[in-house]
């Protein structure tokens, strides 16, 4: 928005809210919303009708009288409603208007055809209802889904319902589509659902996008784009996590700039009611198809109660395929409701579902909007389809969270190793009103151009921001222009290495803020690296009495049996003189002898339990094994029946090695936890033991690696590529800080004294 406009929105957000506040009382502050938003959708599309109010209720009479019923009389007075061939009827066939009446006729006893809600205060409640039942269905809909109809009657015993619609048809309350454009309109809502988030305190995750970022997105994702703005080529838009709609408006704003005949559709889905309504209301006043935009939980609820309003507890779109796609899905946010569903279609369906990758961890489902997003991708050009292009916004975690081959590791891989990953777009903090937190741009294609195929950007734009003259929530930082306009430079220039001028401490520099990787780069094999287990024994009567802490000894005195009591107390019996028996026999042993060997231990242990006429199971044996022994690097290894070393799990470590440089993507292993990583040993043996030898046997000789445990993990770690070393400040300066400083205390406490 310009400077003028800017303002203009910022004082009609005002006034908007000062009309709240009148509802304090009956309403607390986080409760205005439930009012607000459903009043100003209603009072938009009241703006929109009102100039044709007369003609269409003649043309009512007229077509009745004709005989024209149904979809056809829908589309009738809908063109007489807006003046063009909707394809999505608007209009209004109540007796009411907000603020305006029927004064074409000033004969004594002339009827007047239309009136306002506000020529009759008494009736205001049924008046008010019977108005918003005028509506054509969709529109209909959308007060349905507010709930509004509950509020009507709470604001009528309040007294409050006459005096907030007599504030709205002030003159200075202008939202009619010659003050405000749909666009316009767009950030008017969004930025009232800011303000009532912010009263109701909502947390970071359920934020809308500041239009700025979307409009970076839109660039990113059209920069390189040519087809959908040739004439008479359909595209498909899609949004999962549609909020109020913004993504989609921006975009669709973006491609009819440049070319105004584009055919576009646009699709998403909305689990919240109010979003859900004004998302359709923007729509409906544009005549889009409201049927695109689906009300329900894109990943879906198991076994979900029946909801009125129809919501969805599953994908809406569960067959269609999109030609962009756009997100900024809840991060940092439980996915529990959603768990059991997902994890169903996790197991059932596999690749063949949306999930195949993996899942995250609870407390953070962004990564299952994306793994959403590609399962909806045409096939590729190379497969003779489309392609799709798709930008979304996540936080740090997708970055980096979870360990090599937990879910989020998997789905990073996933992503990389098919050469869908294009770039990573990191932006400033304090950018969005509800969070201050750094912030990311994935751009993910399966149409990638020929120089970009194998590689990954990365761009650092947290230093492209300018502050903001005042702070909105959280909200410090914005992308102006010409920051949109040098992100997407970087982005097309493609370059290593690649240099943008940017303000840091007041101070313009010059900053490399774009690096190219190869997919390759961002993955690693988690090693895991043995020692060998090395134990002295003694038959001490310390060690002796760790016998009793050993499971295995203890449940010798325990019994399995359930019914006979009787039998019950002799099986323990049995067992506690069991127990004295192995104690006795061990007491015949050297007290003070050290076994540096468990092969000698074994021999002589095996002799004073044969003696005693004692025959022992295997897990008994480990217990007194476990019981007399303690780790001694100067023992001899201790090795199984083939005459391996066994491992020292104390000493167990790991290590992270690099894929080798040479490795095809993507990898032969498998997604499940029970892959197997036989054939990528294949790949990897020698490499892994040269970096063994490398780094780890100059400092445990006696180290090797177990290949069974292996893992692929996969990282972003974009601020460690683009870190810029600081040095520490001269250490006499600081110390003529601190002199200053302490300067300054004894003259503040020489004052008080």
């Amino acid at each position: 928005m310009t400077t003028t406009a800017n303002t203009n929105h910022q004082e009609l957000v005002g006034l908007i809210w000062s009309i709240a506040d009148k509802l304090r009382g009956p309403y607390r502050p986080p409760q205005y919303r439930r009012v607000m938003l459903p009043l100003i959708v209603l009072r938009r599309l009241d703006a929109v009708l009102e100039p044709t109010k007369k003609a269409v209720l003649e043309a009512q009479v007229k077509y009745e009288g004709m005989g024209i019923k149904g979809d056809a009389l829908e589309k009738a007075i809908a063109k007489v409603a807006t003046g063009t061939e909707r394809t999505q009827p608007l209009y209004n066939l109540s007796k009411f208007t907000f603020n305006t009446s029927d004064t074409s006729s000033t004969e004594p006893n002339y009827i007047p055809q239309y009136v306002s809600l506000l020529s009759d205060p008494d009736g205001i409640t049924s008046n008010l209802r019977n108005y918003i039942n005028g509506f054509s269905p969709r529109a209909r809909d959308i007060f349905e889904k507010f709930d509004f109809d509950a509020e009507i009657e709470k604001l009528d015993e309040s007294n409050r319902l006459y005096l907030v619609i007599k504030e709205l048809c002030k003159p200075e309350i202008d939202v009619s589509p010659e003050k405000l454009s749909n666009l316009q309109m767009g950030y008017l809502f969004e930025e009232l659902v800011r303000k009532f988030n912010e009263q109701a305190n909502e947390e970071a995750g359920d934020h809308f996008t500041p239009r700025e970022v979307i409009r970076l997105m839109v660039n990113l994702v059209f920069c390189d784009e040519q087809d959908v703005f040739k004439q008479g080529i359909y595209r498909s838009i899609y949004d999962p996590t549609a909020g109020t709609g913004g993504m989609l408006s921006v975009a669709e704003e973006h491609i009819k700039n440049q070319n105004p005949q584009a055919n576009l559709g646009l699709f998403g889905q909305e689990y919240n009611p109010e979003s859900y309504a004004i998302c359709c209301a923007d729509l409906l006043i544009k005549d889009e198809p409201i049927d695109n935009i689906i009300y329900g939980d894109t990943l879906g609820v198991k076994n979900a109660k029946a909801k009125s309003n129809n919501f969805l507890p599953q994908d809406g779109h569960p067959d269609k395929k999109f030609h962009y796609m756009f997100a900024n899905p809840p991060f940092g946010v439980e996915w529990k409701p959603e768990q059991d569903f997902v994890q169903d279609e996790y197991e059932s369906l596999g690749f063949n579902g949306r999930f195949g990758a993996g899942l995250p961890r609870i407390n953070d489902g962004s990564l299952l909007f994306l793994q959403h997003k590609i399962s909806k991708m045409h096939k590729p050009p190379e497969e003779g389809g489309d392609g799709s292009r798709i930008a979304i916004v996540f936080n740090g975690s997708p970055l980096f969270t979870g360990d090599a081959g937990s879910g989020e590791s998997n789905i990073r891989r996933w992503i990389i190793e098919n050469d869908w990953l294009e770039a990573v777009v990191a932006l400033p903090d304090q950018m969005f009103y509800n969070t201050g937190i750094f912030t990311y741009i994935w751009l993910v294609t399966n149409k990638k151009a020929d120089h970009r195929k194998g590689k990954v950007q990365l761009i650092d734009g947290t230093k492209h921001y300018q502050k903001m003259k005042k702070s909105l929530g959280n909200k410090r930082n914005e992308l102006s222009p010409a920051h949109i306009t040098e992100l997407v430079r970087l982005y097309g220039d493609f370059h290593h290495n690649g240099i943008s001028e940017v303000e840091t401490d007041g101070q313009i520099e010059q900053r490399v803020c774009s690096k190219i990787f190869d997919n390759r780069e961002f993955g690693f094999l988690k090693i895991t690296v043995e020692r060998p287990l090395r134990l002295n024994f003694q038959v001490s009567e310390e060690r002796l009495g760790r016998l009793w802490e050993q499971t295995a000894f203890q449940n010798l005195a325990t019994t399995k049996k359930r019914k006979d009591e009787k039998v019950q107390q002799l099986e323990i019996l049995e067992g506690k003189n069991l127990q004295s028996q192995i104690i006795d026999a061990l007491q015949n042993m050297q007290a003070d002898k050290l076994y540096l060997s468990r092969t000698e231990l074994e021999t002589d242990l095996n002799k004073v339990l044969k003696k005693a006429g004692l025959t022992l199971k295997a897990p008994v044996k480990k217990a007194i094994l476990a019981a007399l022994g303690e780790t001694d690097p100067q023992a001899e290894i201790c090795t199984d029946a083939k005459g391996n070393p066994e491992p020292d799990s104390n000493l167990r470590d790991t290590e992270i090695v690099p894929l080798p440089d040479n490795i095809p993507l993507p990898l032969p292993l498998e997604y499940g936890d029970k892959a197997s990583v036989n054939e990528l040993i294949k790949l990897v043996d020698n490499h892994c033991q040269e970096y063994l030898e490398k780094e780890v046997l100059p400092h445990v000789p006696d180290a090797w690696i177990d290949f069974d445990k292996t893992k692929v993990g996969y990282e972003i770690p974009l601020n460690r590529h683009f870190y810029v070393y600081q040095p520490p400040r001269n250490l006499d300066a600081i110390e003529d800080d601190i002199k200053s400083l302490e300067t300054d205390i004894m003259a503040m406490l020489g004052e008080v004294v």
